[in-house]
Formats: C-alpha cells, structure tokens, sequence
C-alpha cells in the first residue's frame, strides 16, 4: 500500500477509529484482527515501547510482519523509542504503511521522516502533552500525519487533557489539509466527540473496544460519535466564517 492509499483509507469517512492492539488478545492475533475487518475499521495502530523512552516494554518487528501478513489494512506505527532512526525503515520493511516517532525523542527529526518515506511509508511525529506545536513546525511541512498525545506516552491510568486538542488546530494551519491529524491516548466515548469536532481525523482507541463484548457494536457506537463530532465541527467552523 503506497503512502497516499494508507492516508486516504483512514480519511475516507472523514475521521475514523483506529483500535489499539495493545489490548488485543495476541493468543488469538488473526482472529482478533479478522474481528476488527468484520466490523470496519480502517487501519490498525500499534504502539512499539522500548523501555527506554517510555517504562513500558511492548512488541517489535516481528509482531509487525506477522501482522502484515494476515490483513491489508493499513498498519500505523507509533514508535515510543529511544532511537527511532535505527529501526524506522526496519518497520516499513516489517509491514508498516504509517510510521510516526516522538520528536522528543531526536534532535533533527528531517532525516528520519526522509528515510522513512524513501522506504515508501506515510511518515510523521508525535508529541506528548508537554510539547509545544512550536516544537515541530519547521518539520511539520514534511510529515504526512501528526500525532497529538492527550496522555504521556508510555505511562498507563491517566486522564484525558483536553487543552492539548488546541495542538489540532495549530497543526493544521501549519500543514494544510493533507496533513493527517491523529489524536491518541484516552479516546474513549466519552473523550471522542470533542476529539473529532476540534479536528482529530484519526483516533487511536483501545479499551473501549478490546474491553467490550462485542467489538462490531463497540466500532458502530464509537462511529456514531464521530458522526457527532463532525457535525459539530462543522457548525463550528460555519459559526466562525459567519462572524
């Protein structure tokens, strides 16, 4: 899947959920997956913890090819690593369509997203809740997406922080429309609609999915939200023009 595709799968209804599969039952990896087809979603997100740059140690690469060969999905990588620039072109080669790292992370975080759309990727950063757009915006210009955290990344049990949903549109006067906006951490029904109505196209979420019985009813009811949300957005950005 080229970068364009993987970008506009996840755009085309305008903002879609994106399940996590941290909480996913990796004893049953293709079924999980085969569940989450049935019921729509556009992409898979993965978060690859080193233990180094966050406390928390997840999977790697080949968790990725093992992904990649049982779905054509597009597979979105958020690397919560140390040294991104080792191992970006090593995830696209694993399977990954997206590959977005912390710029927290790097010093110059240009070479990186050039190494990763040479290998053929969608590439772009991250930034936890303490990082300021300013941070970024000389980058911003060469990413495809952008991943705003509403929680610290790597740390478990925290609360939404809603102030970071300004990020959304500070990103999207510096980038245009095509960057993609991600918005990951916290998503929940709660938490989803007000991600949607400030901008948010691509929302990460986890328990509220892997949590429930059903996930086709948790998908359906999380893209009722969405609906709202962009609705609201809508009447938002019209009562602006209007003033």
């Amino acid at each position: 899947m080229n970068t364009h595709s993987a970008i506009a799968k996840i755009r085309q209804r305008g903002a879609a959920v994106l399940p996590s599969l941290l909480l996913c039952d990796f004893r049953n990896l293709e079924r999980e997956i085969g569940k989450l087809e049935a019921a729509g979603v556009a992409a898979l997100h993965l978060d690859v913890m080193d233990g180094v740059f966050v406390p928390n140690f997840t999977y790697g690469l080949p968790i990725v090819s093992a992904i990649r060969q049982v779905t054509s999905l597009p597979i979105d990588v958020h690397l919560m690593i140390a040294d991104p620039a080792k191992y970006a072109r090593a995830f696209v080669e694993a399977g990954a369509d997206i590959v977005t790292f912390h710029v927290e992370a790097v010093k110059d975080a240009r070479p990186i997203l050039n190494e990763i759309h040479a290998a053929g990727a969608a590439a772009g950063i991250a930034l936890n809740p303490g990082t300021s757009v300013a941070a970024v915006a000389d980058v911003v210009p060469d990413c495809d997406i952008a991943v705003v955290m509403s929680v610290e990344a790597g740390f478990g049990g925290q609360s939404f922080r809603p102030e970071v949903l300004s990020k959304l549109t500070e990103l999207r006067r510096l980038g245009g429309e095509s960057l993609l906006l991600e918005i990951d951490g916290g998503v929940n029904a709660r938490t989803l609609e007000q991600c949607v109505a400030a901008g948010a196209e691509a929302l990460v979420v986890g328990s509220a999915i892997f949590a429930q019985p059903d996930y086709a009813v948790a998908i359906s009811d999380l893209n009722q939200l969405i609906a709202a949300g962009l609705k609201a957005g809508l009447a938002s950005s019209g009562a602006q023009e209007a003033r």
